[in-house]
């Protein structure tokens, strides 16, 4: 897990890790990552996401749809 106290982007200490559903869409299809755990500031609205937050958004967002497919033998 992750450990930052100050956001990358403005410099704010009141950066926090948060923990909730992430809506989103790519290319007009919607997904949604239920109960995501990653860091948001709320002063400059930045969010920085672990690599398990990485991991948990990929295997939901369907931009990773192709990288997702198992390569089946010839």
């Amino acid at each position: 897990m992750l450990k930052i106290k100050t956001c990358p982007t403005c410099g704010s200490k009141r950066i926090r890790n948060v923990r909730r559903t992430v809506r989103r869409t790519v290319k007009g299809k919607r997904y949604v990552v239920p109960d995501l755990e990653f860091y948001e500031c709320p002063d400059c609205g930045e969010k920085l996401y672990g690599p398990e937050a990485m991991r948990r958004i990929e295997a939901y967002s369907p931009a990773y749809a192709k990288s997702r497919r198992i390569a089946l033998p010839a």
